[in-house]
């Protein structure tokens, strides 16, 4: 598995190359939309100018118009092709590489996501989803551990009519982030929830009498660090606490540290689920300024990492139980 060391020597060896080779197709995009918005803003501006003035009639602003917006559209289908074909590139050429690194056996895919059963397996979100997109799938072992983990958005709608009767449709996040999970290799019989403790953030100790769960009863750990940082629900506190060893919680604990992000995990059958949010869109180029940059490397990376993180950090594969 490549180190942080390892890593900056494969940018300068190889991915800067084709990221440099990359650079004339993304600055094309950027010309694109450019050309796009000084084609439709100055010129639409300076027709209705002449349309205000009298200078010219009917007919000859809306012609003009009509050239302006097709002028615009062939700029703007220029500028999403060659958009998809920069995209295309920098996921197999670039990103698939630092997968590889990583660890040979791993597989990406970057077009497809983790299935909406899966989600819905974790049970860690309790409303209905009504629209799901994801991608970046990455899955494979990490010796005896296999695990999935994709970019993963969920949504639900909410329908609201005008005064006039329209109907107008609303979608609202219920989920945006990493998701992943992994063989936890024992069956476990009840669930288990860990949820980040947003109440007793906000209100302190007070807070500890709001907290609940849409499943299981509240399970009371002697980690104040943990205690902290996240609420746990479980159907059964006994088998709860013997998941929860000390050294997972102080695992998580690290783990909330080093990410910075709101966490949610659940142990449900035999699969340990983590869903770990972000507010913007992972694994995708930034067309707006140069793609030769080592800490867009190293973000990527460290965002791959985390499988390898939770799969370490929570020893699941020391097999001090079993499934049989």
């Amino acid at each position: 598995m490549i180190t942080l060391e390892e890593l900056q020597n494969l940018y300068e060896t190889q991915l800067k190359e084709r990221l440099s080779e990359l650079e004339s197709l993304r600055k094309s995009i950027v010309a694109n939309i450019v050309y796009a918005a000084l084609e439709f803003v100055p010129a639409s501006t300076i027709l209705v100018i002449l349309y205000a003035q009298k200078i010219i009639t009917d007919v000859y602003i809306i012609a003009g118009l009509i050239g302006v917006l097709i002028g615009g559209l062939v700029f703007v289908i220029n500028a999403v092709t060659r958009y998809n074909k920069y995209r295309s590139r920098f996921k197999n050429e670039v990103v698939t590489e630092i997968v590889r690194a990583i660890d040979p056996e791993w597989r990406y895919e970057y077009n497809q996501s983790i299935k909406l059963e899966e989600y819905y397996q974790s049970n860690l979100f309790s409303q209905n989803v009504d629209r799901c997109k994801g991608d970046d799938l990455i899955f494979g072992q990490m010796e005896k551990t296999d695990f999935r983990c994709s970019e993963f958005h969920t949504e639900y709608m909410t329908v609201t009519y005008t005064k006039n009767g329209g109907r107008q449709e609303h979608w609202h996040t219920i989920f945006k982030g990493l998701f992943f999970h992994a063989d936890f290799n024992k069956h476990i019989q009840g669930e288990t929830y860990i949820k980040p403790d947003y109440a007793e953030k906000l209100l302190g100790k007070w807070g500890q009498k709001l907290q609940f769960s849409f499943k299981g009863d509240l399970v009371k750990l002697e980690n104040p660090e943990f205690e902290k940082k996240f609420v746990v629900h479980a159907t059964d506190q006994i088998e709860a606490r013997y998941i929860l060893t000390p050294t997972i919680m102080e695992a998580l604990v690290n783990i909330q540290n080093q990410y910075k992000r709101p966490m949610h995990l659940s142990f449900v059958g035999s699969r340990i689920f983590c869903a770990v949010s972000f507010t913007e869109n992972l694994f995708e180029p930034n067309i707006f300024r140069s793609g030769v940059n080592f800490k867009d490397i190293e973000l990527i990376y460290n965002l791959f990492m985390l499988n390898a993180t939770i799969i370490k950090e929570l020893n699941l594969n020391t097999r001090i139980w079993t499934k049989e």
